[in-house]
């Protein structure tokens, strides 16, 4: 059964441009888990421009699975030393960037990248690598001795919204391919950045993927639908493949 982590980041996003308490990410992961999703994820960037530090502590004591997402920085590799969540995924980080811009280059920073993954496995915390469907990168993330990549759908999302066919079919088989090649090392394959209510039905046909992170298309459709129901609906896609009944 594939399934579903939703990502938090934006009810974040929504408080920070307040500076105030709502709303409140640690409520809406309720929200998200009581609809059915799998995990609740969330990215505690180096400038905090959403998720704060409070957010990770309380989300891990609220929430049944923690996926957090973070770069390889010093400061933030501490941090979740600390929080322990379930899993940790490792992704690129920009400062001026206004969403992950792509996959971690894990064959550039190898070295760096199979340190932090041996201090995450010494406490029992499942590491996934944020990497582009690129071959290389996966046998990359092989040698670092990570236990899951999470594929970069991202240029997929961008061509299937512009209904560029062949580009996102060229992107999909991609996507495809590295699913197929990574689970015949060993290592499970999640995928996400850009999903929504339309683009996932094409991937959802791909076996190997077990997992999909999903959070912007979510948060935009609770405003219109509340988010438990909007959480509901892409649970039943996901678990289903089936198109619920949108009202």
């Amino acid at each position: 059964m594939k399934k579903l982590g939703v990502n938090i980041d934006h009810i974040a996003t929504l408080r920070q441009a307040r500076k105030g308490h709502f709303p409140d990410p640690v409520f809406a992961a309720g929200i998200c888990e009581i609809a059915g999703c799998d995990s609740i994820v969330c990215h505690l960037r180096e400038d905090r421009r959403h998720i704060q530090d409070r957010d990770v502590f309380a989300l891990k004591n609220t929430v049944r699975r923690l996926n957090l997402e973070m770069a390889i920085s010093e400061e933030i590799v501490k941090i979740a030393m600390q929080v322990q969540p379930a899993q940790v995924t490792l992704v690129p980080e920009k400062r001026e960037e206004l969403t992950t811009e792509g996959g971690l280059d894990v064959s550039s920073h190898l070295k760096r990248v199979k340190e932090v993954i041996e201090l995450f496995h010494e406490k029992g915390i499942i590491v996934s690598l944020f990497i582009e469907p690129d071959f290389q990168q996966i046998e990359a993330s092989k040698e670092a001795g990570t236990d899951a990549i999470e594929l970069h759908t991202g240029r997929y999302a961008e061509y299937f919204e512009k209904d560029q066919d062949w580009a996102w079919n060229e992107e999909l088989q991609k996507i495809r391919k590295a699913a197929e090649f990574a689970t015949s090392t060993g290592i499970k394959t999640h995928a996400g950045h850009g999903l929504d209510y339309r683009n996932i039905y094409p991937i959802l046909n791909i076996k190997h993927i077990e997992e999909f992170n999903i959070g912007y298309s979510i948060i935009c459709r609770a405003v219109f639908t509340g988010l438990h129901q909007a959480v509901r609906d892409m649970v039943e896609i996901i678990k289903t493949g089936q198109k619920p009944d949108f009202h």
